[in-house]
């Protein structure tokens, strides 16, 4: 019963930390503009299957999954650039409505170039099982988390140590103010667009090993992703890390004990739960009129 319970734990905690960076994507993003990027999935989606395209072609795995970091970032500028930046002001759900036209670009734009099938990428340090109480572990895992953790931990000391990370801050809180001091708002989104990106992409390549990837795989991420940045607070760092957590866990008891049918279900019906109790979510967002 133990070992069950703990496998389950084990399969939901991984699976979380890569919602907990494409939450963190959204947060950036939210933060510096204001604009819920329902682009973040296909972030995911490219940094797992350009990590098997360049390994495929015969790079190093250090040089194929440093390009599937880059590549992204600089999709996420382009995004910025020429879709967000021409509408600037513009309504929330516009904004949103790009954002999605932006994914069904980039998604059919793969499907052409990659195809339609699922590909996998090398566990990176193996495949032996780690035993753990009864329940294994599969050392990929281990990279999940591990990257993950390193991700929050230099996310803190950027916003918290770096001149760059804190007018990232002080725009979030509030951008004319930002604009008064001098604080270049428009490299601010950039930033964020780039950052948001590769976050998404590191998730997207720490995962694949585990779960395979196609060129469809960024939505149903990304939307996971968002269910985990409202459940935590939407603009909440601490919140998108722990709402990913959660939501994966959750999802991952729930496919184990109820039926795996309903796996996908499991997100939808927590924001709902969350939203209906706590409509700022657990950690508060900025704004609840914006969720």
């Amino acid at each position: 019963m133990l070992a069950q319970f703990l496998q389950f734990l084990f399969s939901g905690i991984t699976v979380g930390a890569t919602y907990a960076l494409s939450a963190l994507g959204f947060t950036l993003i939210y933060n510096a503009s204001n604009v819920i990027n329902f682009a973040q999935g296909e972030f995911i989606m490219l940094g797992g299957m350009l990590a098997v395209f360049f390994t495929q072609a015969g790079l190093s795995l250090p040089v194929a999954l440093l390009l599937a970091i880059l590549i992204p970032a600089v999709v996420g500028v382009l995004v910025e650039k020429l879709a967000i930046e021409p509408v600037k002001g513009a309504e929330t759900v516009t904004l949103i409505i790009i954002t999605i036209g932006a994914s069904l670009v980039i998604r059919g734009l793969i499907q052409v170039w990659l195809g339609k099938g699922t590909h996998s990428l090398p566990a990176f340090s193996g495949d032996t099982p780690i035993e753990i109480l009864g329940a294994t572990l599969m050392p990929q895992s281990l990279w999940v988390l591990g990257g993950t953790t390193l991700v929050v931990i230099a996310l803190w000391y950027f916003f918290n140590r770096t001149l760059q990370g804190k007018a990232m801050l002080a725009t979030s809180h509030n951008r004319l103010a930002a604009e008064l001091v001098g604080i270049n708002t428009n490299w601010v989104l950039f930033m964020s667009f780039a950052m948001s990106a590769a976050l998404g992409a590191l998730g997207g390549i720490l995962v694949t090993p585990i779960t395979l990837t196609s060129y469809d795989v960024g939505i149903m991420l990304g939307l996971k992703g968002f269910v985990a940045a409202v459940v935590g607070g939407l603009g909440n760092g601490l919140g998108a890390v722990i709402g990913g957590l959660l939501v994966g866990i959750l999802e991952a008891m729930g496919a184990g004990y109820i039926s795996s049918a309903y796996k996908d279900a499991i997100p939808f019906v927590l924001i709902l739960f969350i939203l209906f109790f706590m409509p700022r979510g657990l950690f508060g967002g900025k704004s609840t009129d914006r969720v």
